[in-house]
C-alpha cells in the first residue's frame, strides 16, 4: 500500500470512529472565511537550487501553500509536495519554486497581495522565474479562484454576489494562464487544480443546511466550469479535484453520523470542516490533491 493510500485509510477509520460534535450552521458559514487566514513570507529560492536541472513552479492560495489549521503553511508539504515526488521519479533532479499565498484571489494575484514579492506580484514573480529559466521548467500547477467567492457567502450565500465573482475568476484566470503560457512556451506543462465543496458539511446541520449544501454545490460547478473554460485557452490540463473528492456522488453511507451522502462523508475523512469547522484539507486530502495532480502528468 502506497502511503497516500495509508494516510486516507487512515483517516477513513478515524472519521467512522470520531464522536459526534456539535454542528451550527452560522459557524459552517463563517467557516468560508478560513481560506484567507495568514501567510508567512513566500519560499526561497526552491529546494536544491544549485543542483537543480529542471523546476516545478507552484502558485496558488492556501491549498498550493499547504496550510492547515493551528500548523499554518507548509510550502514543501500539502499538495505540491507530493506532485514533487511524482514528477521526480522521471525528473530525478527536478526542484520546487513555490510562491503561493494564503488567501490569494485571482485579482490579489495579479496585484498587491498579503505576500511579499520582488517583482511586485505573484504573478509577475511567476513570469520572471519561467523567463529566467526558459525550457528548464517541467510543470507549472496553479489553484486560484475559492477566494474570489467565499465572501458572496456574508452572512448567507448571495447567488448574484456569486455569479459576478465566478466572471471575475474566468476573465482574471484566463489572463493568469495567457502569461504564464507566454512565459513558458508551448512544451511546459500547466496544469490548472479546480476545487472540492468543503460546504456540503453543512448537510449535517438539518434542513437549513442542506440547501446550504445544496446551493454550494451549484456554486461549485459555475466555479470549476469557469476555471476548465479558462484552462482550454492556452491548453493547460485541469486536475479534477472535484470528482476525487466525490463531489456529485449523494449515494448514503453508513458514518458516525448515521447514513448521510457519500459526498458529505468525503468532506469530513479528508479535511478539516466536520471536526474544526475548516475548510482545508487534512493529510489525507492533501495526498489526494496530489495524486489527482500527478495523473494529468504528461
Amino acid at each position: 500500500m502506497r502511503r497516500s493510500d495509508e494516510v486516507r485509510s487512515a483517516a477513513v477509520r478515524d472519521f467512522l470512529g470520531a464522536d459526534v460534535v456539535r454542528r451550527v450552521l452560522t459557524l459552517v458559514i463563517a467557516s468560508i472565511f478560513a481560506l484567507v487566514a495568514p501567510s508567512a513570507a513566500i519560499a526561497g529560492p526552491g529546494q536544491g537550487a544549485d543542483t537543480a536541472t529542471s523546476w516545478y513552479l507552484a502558485l496558488g492560495d492556501s491549498l498550493a501553500a499547504g496550510y492547515q489549521p493551528g500548523v499554518g503553511d507548509d510550502r514543501a508539504g500539502g499538495y505540491v509536495g507530493g506532485v514533487l515526488d511524482a514528477l521526480q521519479d522521471t525528473a530525478p533532479k527536478a526542484r520546487l519554486r513555490n510562491i503561493s499565498c494564503s488567501g490569494a484571489t485571482t485579482t490579489s494575484l495579479m496585484g498587491t497581495d498579503r505576500c511579499a514579492y520582488e517583482a511586485g506580484s505573484q504573478l509577475a514573480e511567476g513570469v520572471e522565474f519561467l523567463k529566467a529559466h526558459k525550457g528548464k521548467v517541467d510543470l507549472v500547477t496553479i489553484d486560484i479562484g475559492a477566494n474570489d467567492v467565499t465572501p458572496c457567502a456574508r452572512p448567507s450565500i448571495d447567488v448574484a454576489c456569486a455569479l459576478a465573482a465566478v466572471a471575475t475568476v474566468e476573465r482574471n484566470l484566463t489572463e493568469t494562464l495567457g502569461q504564464l503560457r507566454a512565459a513558458t512556451g508551448p512544451d511546459t506543462e500547466i496544469i490548472v487544480l479546480n476545487y472540492y465543496n468543503p460546504f456540503l458539511a453543512a448537510w449535517l446541520t438539518g434542513p437549513a443546511g442542506q440547501q446550504v449544501a445544496a446551493v454550494s454545490g451549484f456554486l461549485q460547478t459555475l466555479l470549476n466550469g469557469a476555471v476548465a473554460r479558462s484552462s482550454a485557452t492556452v491548453g493547460a490540463d485541469v486536475a479534477d479535484v472535484a470528482t476525487a473528492f466525490r463531489s456529485a456522488d449523494s449515494t448514503p453511507v453508513a458514518t458516525a453520523y448515521g447514513m448521510i451522502p457519500t459526498n458529505v462523508a468525503t468532506i469530513c475523512a479528508w479535511t478539516w470542516m466536520c471536526t474544526r469547522n475548516d475548510i482545508h484539507a487534512n493529510d489525507a486530502g492533501y495526498a489526494v490533491l496530489a495524486e489527482t495532480v500527478a495523473a494529468r502528468l504528461g
